[in-house]
């Protein structure tokens, strides 16, 4: 009896790990456009096997085989799609999902955990969709996906209007900004007012702040990944915009119809065009006193993709802007010319290859560079006859790169999803600056540019595993390389996530993540302007790296179609680079900067930040929107600042508050508004003024009548307080949107009217000490706080064909 019953249960476990196994494959597309859909969820019904596209829209699952299955296909914004199937062998299996109306509420029903937020074993990312971001109310009418970042948790607002991303503690140096595998340097048009991307041509944008997976590196505090529409692969389509100080238009379309497709996406300011009957009429009253400035941008996007069968496609794509400004002015023998150039370029080759139906292979080749130059020439009458005085200057800062990379999707089994890969990058910075003064001609000067080759490369493993119903995780390493000159880096970079299922729809999320960057940006202001350095690593300077730990809970509350997330974190950042006090890489002073070597200029330091972070969000349905919070702590210590002690950088907030909320009352009328508060900026605000003259000149005032009197003659040094210890006002405002959509026979059109500033709250953009002369005589020194935007009305129109 006793050999039968083992016998028995011999038998039922050979069955069991005998049984055929079959694999499901394929990709995921938009009915109609065919365009690829990434990060969609598809799982089999009644069972736990599940899976998530990946950034080329393919899947593969492996179960049991079956007589039959169903798959279900799911992405915010589509209709859920499901397929019955024999499921007796391997099946490739494309399925395409109907976009539907966000005023329609998506009718949700028991969904499997991949679909939620607490299900999944990454965590700190956050994700925007495109069709929100439109929604959202924006300076000028200007929709901006990096604006809409902003108002997410744990990513803190520069400046009044800036664009820049301040994440957990990082500076805007330290996010890894990503367009179709291509990395963007600078993304700010308008001197940071605006970012360089057309929401137009942007598909998806996702935000990744902390327990970053394997396959990214290069940065210590985020990464932003964008990928651009591939364009419709069934008829032409086409979208665009005429605001206040731009206009845009898209067009996208077969090139053989369901085979390939193209993509074309333009913007132009025409501030300069609006602007010069104005600077014309001012240059006639003044006479030959005319100061003419003058302005633009403008930037374009282009993608050609191609189906080459089931197993092949290929994807072409790249980016061009450019930022002008001039400032000229001439009268008498006086003349002087000035301008500002700067812009990125960015192309990709990419090719996806379906080797069988558990790998997958995306291999790139990548060519992004970031230029800025500043010209001026300036020359005036002196002394006596016709002699005169004549000065130019050029200053080049470029960074270029070209870059290889291979990465590959392995799904062995239900309970593996591995990635792994390669990529090497080499970099050529040419940070280059000329100034001379005498007699030239006003023809261009060149300068002596000394380029810096480095090469920096990577290898990544990782594997997202789940070994219980309960438990989900990222395990991950990557090792990543650098090489400049005789020097060579080698850091190993271990990863960790993970998601433990307290209850349905409700988990507890950890990670880790140590971090390197070899590429740094140089800043005396903090604000992300142009004029900002970009450099490598090299002998001397050593790359930055950081640890971040990082701990939350995530809930989905799937009857109201919302997510809750709880996160807090510490990361600690070493080796991080400044500018020493008063220093500067252009110095203008009739030398040639070239013989200044920027690394004089520069001191390390390291830094730590800690907080939390509170997110509800709703990402469709008649009412959208999101609620986030952050409560944190940056600090900096650098050995030669501040005397050595900790001090706080300027864009350290306490407090960070955004609300943002989307209402459509019908299919003709969306209103939205957002509110944001924030802790002011940590400043430095000098407590003196050193007027650096001789005791001659104080001489010739009267010290009881000007301002110049016996304090300051006495006074023959500045006084500062600690660095950055002046905090400025808290930072309020709410901006208000109401569009009104009609859709007629052959195309959709929506006007936009929108308030930036609704109340007029007079936010400081900086503080500057001045003197104001009392009614008694006597002298006070007062700070003055100057606010950039009141009260801002816009209006634009959209169409869609």
């Amino acid at each position: 009896m006793r050999i039968n019953i083992i016998i028995a249960l011999c038998m039922a476990s050979m069955s069991v790990f005998g049984q055929k196994r079959i694999t499901i494959s394929g990709f995921l597309k938009e009915k109609g456009s065919q365009e690829l859909l990434t990060g969609a969820n598809v799982y089999i019904q009644g069972s736990s096997s599940g899976a998530v596209t990946n950034n080329y829209a393919f899947y593969s699952l492996t179960i049991p085989a079956a007589d039959s299955v169903t798959n279900a296909y799911s992405l915010v914004g589509y209709e859920t799609a499901r397929r019955t199937i024999g499921a007796r062998q391997d099946t490739e299996l494309n399925v395409s999902l109907s976009s539907i109306r966000q005023l329609d509420e998506v009718t949700i029903s028991t969904r499997k955990q991949e679909d939620n937020v607490s299900g999944s074993a990454q965590m700190s990312v956050l994700e925007i969709p495109i069709e929100q971001i439109k929604k959202i109310p924006s300076l000028l009418g200007e929709k901006d996906v990096l604006r809409g970042l902003q108002l997410m948790p744990g990513v803190q607002k520069g400046t009044e209007g800036q664009t820049g991303l301040y994440v957990r503690g990082g500076g805007p140096d330290q996010n890894l900004i990503i367009l179709d595998d291509a990395v963007v340097y600078n993304a700010s048009h308008l001197f940071g007012f605006f970012s360089v991307f057309n929401s137009d041509a942007i598909k998806r944008v996702e935000l990744t702040k902390g327990g970053f997976p394997a396959r990214y590196g290069g940065r210590l505090s985020s990464v932003v990944e964008m990928d651009m529409k591939e364009g419709s692969k069934e008829k032409l389509h086409g979208e665009g915009g005429i605001g206040l100080i731009a206009s845009r238009l898209t067009l996208e379309g077969p090139l053989s119809k369901g085979k390939s497709s193209f993509l074309i996406s333009g913007r132009r300011t025409y501030i300069d065009v609006l602007a010069a009957p104005v600077l014309a009429f001012t240059a006639k009253r003044e006479g030959e006193n005319g100061f003419r400035p003058g302005y633009y941008f403008y930037d374009l996007n282009a993608k050609i993709n191609y189906d080459l069968g089931s197993k092949n496609k290929l994807f072409v794509s790249g980016y061009l802007g450019q930022d002008k400004f001039s400032v000229k002015e001439e009268h008498g023998t006086f003349k002087m010319k000035a301008g500002l150039d700067w812009g990125n370029a960015t192309g990709t080759m990419r090719w996806n290859h379906v080797f069988n139906r558990k790998l997958f292979a995306n291999t790139a080749f990548v060519f992004t560079s970031f230029n800025f130059t500043t010209t001026s020439y300036f020359r005036e009458a002196v002394g006596q006859g016709d002699a005169t005085s004549e000065s130019r200057l050029r200053y080049d800062s470029r960074i270029q790169d070209i870059s290889f990379k291979s990465d590959f999707d392995f799904y062995p089994n239900a309970s593996h999803a591995i990635k792994f890969g390669v990529q090497a990058t080499r970099h050529k910075s040419t940070p280059s600056a000329l100034a001379l003064s005498g007699t030239y001609s006003e023809d261009d000067i060149n300068p002596n540019e000394k380029p810096v080759y480095s090469l920096e490369g990577g290898a990544y493993f990782e594997d997202t595993w789940q070994p219980f119903e309960v438990l989900k995780m990222n395990l991950g390493f990557r090792l990543s390389y650098f090489k400049s000159d005789k020097k060579q880096y080698i850091n190993p970079e271990p990863r960790f996530s993970a998601a433990l299922r307290l209850a349905p729809d409700f988990s507890a999320k950890a990670s880790y993540a140590r971090m390197n960057q070899y590429v740094h940006l140089l800043s005396n202001t903090g604000l992300g302007l142009p004029t900002d350095l970009w450099v490598t690593s090299t002998d001397r300077i050593a790359p930055q790296q950081s640890s971040q730990v990082a701990f939350g809970f995530a809930k989905d509350l799937q009857d109201r179609g919302l997510t809750v997330t709880l996160e807090g974190f510490y990361k600690d950042m070493k080796r991080i680079l400044s500018y020493r006090e008063g220093a500067s890489f252009l110095g203008i002073s009739g030398e040639n900067a070239n013989d200044v070597d920027w690394q004089d200029n520069v001191t390390s330091g390291k830094g730590w930040s800690y907080g939390s972070e509170f997110l509800i969000q709703k990402k469709s349905g008649k009412f959208s929107g999101w609620v986030g919070y952050t409560l944190s702590w940056i600090y900096w210590k650098f050995p030669e600042l501040n005397n050595g002690q900790t001090f706080h950088p300027r864009y350290d907030r306490r407090h960070d508050l955004s609300v943002v909320g989307i209402y459509e009352f019908n299919k003709r009328i969306t209103m939205s508004a957002s509110w944001v508060y924030g802790t002011g900026n940590a400043l430095t605000v000098p407590a003196a003024t050193f007027y650096p003259v001789s005791d001659n000149f104080f001489s010739r005032f009267d010290p009881t009548e000007n301002m110049l009197n016996s304090h300051y003659k006495e006074f023959r040094a500045s006084e500062f307080p600690a660095k950055n210890s002046f905090r400025a006002e808290a930072f309020h405002r709410m901006d208000l949107s109401i569009q009104f959509h009609k859709k007629k026979k052959r195309h959709e059109r929506t006007w936009e009217f929108s308030v930036y500033n609704a109340y007029n709250r007079k936010n400081p953009f900086f503080y500057d000490r001045s003197e104001e002369k009392l009614d008694n005589g006597e002298w006070k020194t007062v700070l003055k706080k100057y606010s950039l935007f009141p009260v801002l009305p816009s209006f634009s129109y959209n169409f869609k064909f």
